[in-house]
């Protein structure tokens, strides 16, 4: 059992050791398994402390020590490795035991990134572990250990694949190993949640038009797949792994092709060679992205079962929301599956293509990841991952841990407003939703340097912007994403104009937006001179906003995220804040209905009108199903939600990742919009917004402090409604009925309201 409240080892006594010989070390290496044998006179009170560099499963006298999966997890392990510390007292026999210990290459010396780059971390594979007993060391590795490299993981990578030899399972041909001085400073004890087996997906066989055998197994999600099946020794079974049938219903992977980013492809292959008789099989050190696997083999299939099998990080469900449209509770499952399949110990962008953590998606989804799952471990320790991605002059990188090298994105692109306010997002969502203020002290230094930074970018004006008024609080300089992956715009154009000329909207919006929170967070934390400092930083880049990407406080677009994101943000109040809502409302509703908006200002758009008396464009847009619109994808049979609008083009041809969180951050406007349940800063409130379009609707988050519930239906021409709170809150109906209601449950009837 894993220990999430154990310290390091008093003193290591352990060694590093590696169990590969010389050789050439750009060429994919089976998985070595070490062993050692041991005497023990006691057992009780065992724990084995052990990491290493790149991915173990240990076994003790036969069997798994533990279930975290994909072990030790990722990071930057140059700064810091977590360690693990297992009870296995009861895994442990007096007398004669042994323990093995097989190590994969994974994010250390594996294909990562966004440029598949191999041997990141180092070309080694090492291992450390002490077993001790009432804390002394009775086993620890060291020189006395001996290795194979003749045992059945013939090669493996964490997004490539693996190739499993059953035959060769008793493993032969033991060496010594190398002691190895690795050190001991970057070693930290694991404080968050091991990456387990979740779900399983029985899979159903079918043929494709072009005669393929595939496995359809009904859910995208991120895991590997389990097969069972009956053969001769030497036989083959080869599985390749993708998220969708192109247009013709073949099998393909043209979705996440990562083109010439990543020279070696993404597979996402296992090559499984038969022993005579059952064979049972799963692979150790890859885990891929997808609903279907196209099989090729000349096993007879007869009987054979396949088992996709999701992988992620613990993380109980706490968020739940049930409707009368179908279409809305698949979106709200997609939802939820996306970020199942993107918290792998650290929250990530996609399973297949790039498996970064981008910091955009992070703070974009935080607000929701929060109400559906416990994922605060999970987030604490990217945050931490972020932290030591940031540069001496405050900037953060647009991805932590950082793991691409050599590329333009990695030397350049650097900072981007949106991505690196994620700093700042993420523990204030954290926050509101927990209530646990070490969140934010451990992250202050981080986002005060942030903010910091970016106001010394805003001073670097560009020329042609050095007349206008308050231009030192304007952002115009750096690199930026801006508003990305807006429907009918060129991305890549857009952004290149920004480099060119700058950004000011989006930039300086979210230098208000950060700066806000943090003087919000200095004063929770007690630090007055600093929130009086960041509130006057707030008041002057709202000032300098206001003067230059505004006319007179009012907006001039097409696009809906230059009214969305000033509103959402409080850089536009009162009067003006309603001006520009009504305005949004026009442009909706001239758009057919279909939003324009992309990656940053999206999570917002439902919420924006809603709470500005423009809930029924809001259930229009939620429930649109023709592109782009969230429901599109529901219709095309998507079980999560895709990277872009059009991930099926009206052709039927296949684009992008279909499986991104970002823009299921709608599933927090389903549990805090529709119903109403909205964690803040300044405590609960219930503030539902009913539709008859979905005839009822019911939420339930299960928060820290207790269970919150809301749900409505109607009934007639009235609507019912029935509220759980487990401490006080504030209560807000439609009608204008508000109160402050203790601990209980409420029900309230009120008429329909007409706008």
């Amino acid at each position: 059992m894993l220990n999430r409240n154990a310290k390091l080892p008093a003193a290591w006594q352990a060694k590093w050791i590696d169990p590969e010989p010389e050789h050439d070390r750009t060429a994919r290496q089976p998985a070595s398994v070490l062993r050692r044998r041991f005497t023990l006179s006691g057992t009780e009170h065992a724990v084995l402390y052990i990491t290493c560099h790149g991915l173990y499963e240990a076994v003790l006298n036969g069997r798994r020590v533990g279930d975290f999966v994909l072990a030790p997890g990722t990071g930057d392990c140059r700064k810091r490795l977590a360690v693990q510390a297992y009870d296995v007292s009861a895994l442990l026999r007096i007398g004669e035991n042994e323990l093995t210990v097989t190590l994969g290459d994974g994010w250390y010396r594996g294909s990562v990134g966004i440029d598949g780059l191999t041997n990141y971390y180092g070309d080694d594979l090492a291992l450390l572990c002490q077993l001790e007993l009432d804390g002394t060391p009775v086993l620890c590795s060291d020189a006395s250990w001996e290795a194979s490299a003749s045992g059945p993981v013939r090669e493996n990578d964490l997004q490539q694949g693996e190739t499993y030899d059953a035959r060769m399972e008793t493993v032969t041909g033991w060496h010594g190993v190398r002691e190895r001085d690795f050190g001991f400073s970057n070693l930290v004890p694991t404080e968050s949640v091991p990456i387990l087996e979740q779900e399983r997906f029985s899979g159903t066989l079918f043929q494709t038009p072009d005669g393929a055998t595939v496995i359809d197994f009904s859910q995208n999600l991120a895991g590997y797949t389990e097969l069972r099946v009956n053969a001769k020794a030497g036989q083959r079974i080869t599985l390749r792994h993708g998220e969708t049938l192109d247009e013709n219903g073949n099998f393909t992977q043209a979705n996440f092709d990562p083109g010439d980013r990543n020279k070696n492809g993404i597979p996402q292959r296992i090559t499984y060679i038969c022993k005579d008789g059952e064979n049972v099989f799963h692979p150790h050190f890859c885990i891929f992205g997808f609903r279907y696997a196209k099989i090729e083999t000349d096993v007879d299939l007869t009987g054979a079962q396949f088992t996709a099998i999701a992988v992620y990080s613990e993380m109980p469900q706490t968020g739940f929301f049930a409707c009368g449209s179908a279409d809305v509770n698949r979106l709200f499952s997609n939802a939820l599956w996306s970020m199942r399949s993107n918290f792998c110990d650290i929250p990530t962008d996609c399973p297949t293509r790039e498996r970064a953590g981008w910091t955009g998606d992070a703070g974009v989804f935080a607000p929701t990841a929060v109400l559906l799952a416990d994922c605060y471990p999970i987030l604490r320790k990217w945050l931490g991952e972020c932290r030591l991605a940031q540069h001496e002059d405050g900037l953060i990188e647009n991805i932590a841990p950082v793991n691409n090298g050599g590329s333009m994105i990695s030397n350049l692109l650097q900072g981007s407003a949106g991505w690196g306010d994620a700093c700042v997002l993420v523990p204030w969502a954290l926050y509101r939703a927990y209530g646990r203020t070490e969140i934010l002290e451990e992250n202050y230094d981080m986002m005060c340097r942030w903010v910091r930074f970016t106001q010394k970018r805003a001073r670097k004006t560009r020329p042609h912007n050095l007349f206008r008024p308050c231009h030192r609080y304007l952002v115009d300089e750096g690199f930026h994403f801006g508003e990305w992956c807006q429907p009918d715009v060129d991305n890549g154009a857009a952004m290149k104009k920004a480099m060119l000329f700058g950004a000011p909207e989006v930039a300086t919006a979210y230098f208000f937006r950060s700066a806000s929170i943090l003087a919000k967070i200095a004063a929770i934390l007690q630090r007055h001179d600093d929130a009086k400092a960041f509130e006057a930083l707030a008041a002057n880049v709202k000032r300098a906003y206001l003067l230059n990407c505004t006319k007179d406080g009012k907006i001039a677009s097409d696009r809906q995220c230059e009214y969305v994101r000033p509103i959402a943000f409080g850089l536009l109040e009162g009067e003006q804040a309603q001006t520009a809502a009504d305005a949004l409302n026009a442009l909706v509703i001239r758009n057919g209905y279909h939003l324009n908006t992309g990656f940053l200002s999206t999570p917002d758009l439902c919420a924006v009108l809603a709470d500005h008396g423009h809930a029924d464009t809001a259930f229009r847009l939620l429930l649109q199903d023709t592109c782009p619109s969230w429901l599109y994808a529901v219709r095309q049979g998507a079980t999560t939600v895709w990277e872009t609008w059009d991930g099926v083009r009206a052709d039927g041809t296949v684009h992008d990742s279909f499986n991104h969180y970002s823009y299921g951050a709608i599933a927090g406007w389903l549990i805090g919009g529709v119903c109403g349940i909205r964690p803040s800063d300044e405590g609960l409130s219930i503030r539902p917004h009913p539709s008859r379009a979905l005839r009822f609707a019911e939420a339930e988050w299960r928060a820290p402090y207790g269970t919150v519930k809301s749900a409505w239906r109607y009934e007639g021409d009235r609507i019912r409604y029935e509220l759980t709170v487990p401490v006080e809150a504030a209560i807000l109906l439609p009608d204008g009925t508000e109160r402050r209601m203790t601990a209980g449950t409420y029900q309230f009837e009120t008429e329909e309201q007409h706008v």
